[in-house]
């Protein structure tokens, strides 16, 4: 696995700016929109969950359950940003992450932020 399957956030073509950060450099906040979140439960399958058992026997990275997560996380920002474009807003601000476990074997992934519209201020 390379280190694309591990990593997350936006690419450079998104519409909405996503930062955790209550302001960005360079823009002013326009309008506070208010609370946007995406939302996400994903179980793991048994194959997983025995590799992952067997796995903290020895110790080491759970690679399998680590991807999962990067997936459900990106999968909980896009929900994030889909619900943001959809209030008009062009910015997520002060952009955070919750996990926990839903069920056993289920986690959890909760994006949210602030959404605003945010304009580049004149110089």
């Amino acid at each position: 696995m390379g280190i694309e399957d591990f990593g997350g956030g936006q690419t450079p073509e998104s519409d909405v700016l996503v930062v955790t950060t209550n302001d960005v450099p360079g823009f002013q906040v326009q309008q506070v929109i208010g609370e946007v979140f995406g939302l996400t439960v994903r179980s793991r399958h048994l194959g997983s969950q025995i590799g992952a058992g067997l796995k903290s026997m020895i110790g080491g990275e759970l690679k399998g359950l680590t991807k999962t997560l990067v997936e459900t996380r990106n999968q909980a920002m896009e929900r994030l940003v889909e619900q943001a474009r959809a209030r008009g807003a062009n910015a997520v601000l002060m952009f955070r992450f919750d996990v926990t476990e839903a069920m056993d074997g289920a986690a959890e992934v909760c994006a949210y932020g602030t959404a605003a519209v945010i304009a580049r201020t004149e110089t």
